[in-house]
């Protein structure tokens, strides 16, 4: 099969995140798309099948499947509008989470995404000393959105994962605060999956966008994720969905030849 890697939310190779991208020409396996996914060891590999009705998209992360993932979904939005039909404007996806579009935007490329608004919720228990950081505030969706005093919290932050592990059914962590030379910032933990930290987290600013939204009376915010490789987003929020524009690079190229 086709096989791409693509550098998402950022215009530079070696930052954003990477993701891979396979072009299957039927349906694979889940134990195959899985074993694909642990031996590429990127943080998503979405696995793209042509269909009557357009395209369908599946992610996998090295360990399991994910429900919805934004950096691979604009990766493989990317990879087709560039390299398989550059005479689209856009691309549309069916998945697990409905239908979903990338569509072609000057030099970026946007999501369109279902709004997942997070709920009040209490400071899981041992979850601020976990992280080694003042935690002022949680909210719950698929993510549980941990609010920190500022920025550089965020940045700085070390958290002991041997600690969080030990927390009863703890869900995805992303830590966030108001941001210094955007609007917000975040970074992302899952203490459950084989790549601990993300680099670049679309999906959740399904729910970080209309999170800080409510909080700053505005619509349209910039976003940093601040992790080592780093990323930039660019997100609207209209009514029930979110609308998550970032740019793409292509890293590799070629075929993958193990037996399908």
């Amino acid at each position: 099969m086709k096989y791409f890697v693509a550098d998402a939310f950022t215009d530079v190779p070696f930052q954003g995140n990477p993701a891979g991208v396979c072009l299957t020409e039927r349906e694979l396996p889940d134990e195959l798309m899985q074993r694909i996914a642990a031996e590429n060891g990127l943080p998503e590999t979405a696995f793209l099948r042509r269909t009557a009705e357009g395209w369908h998209i599946r992610w996998f992360t090295p360990a399991f499947e994910m429900d919805l993932c934004g950096h691979a979904t604009l990766a493989s939005g990317f990879v087709l509008l560039e390299h398989v039909t550059p005479d689209a404007g856009e691309i549309v996806f069916s998945s697990r989470s409905g239908r979903l579009r990338v569509s072609r935007d000057g030099a970026m490329y946007t999501l369109d995404f279902p709004a997942r608004p997070p709920q009040p919720c209490p400071v899981p228990e041992g979850l601020a000393e976990a992280l080694g950081a003042r935690v002022t505030e949680c909210a719950l969706s698929r993510d549980l959105v941990t609010v920190l005093e500022s920025a550089e919290a965020v940045r700085a932050l070390a958290p002991d994962f041997v600690r969080m592990r030990t927390i009863p059914n703890l869900p995805p962590v992303v830590v966030t605060a108001a941001g210094d030379d955007c609007d917000f910032v975040s970074r992302y933990f899952d203490v459950h999956d084989a790549i601990i930290e993300d680099p670049v987290t679309g999906s959740a600013h399904c729910s970080l966008a209309p999170f800080w939204s409510g909080r700053l009376g505005k619509d349209t915010l910039l976003a940093r994720q601040l992790s080592l490789r780093g990323g930039t987003l660019r997100c609207r929020v209209d009514g029930g969905r979110v609308f998550i524009s970032g740019s793409a690079v292509l890293y590799l190229r070629g075929e993958i030849v193990a037996p399908a």
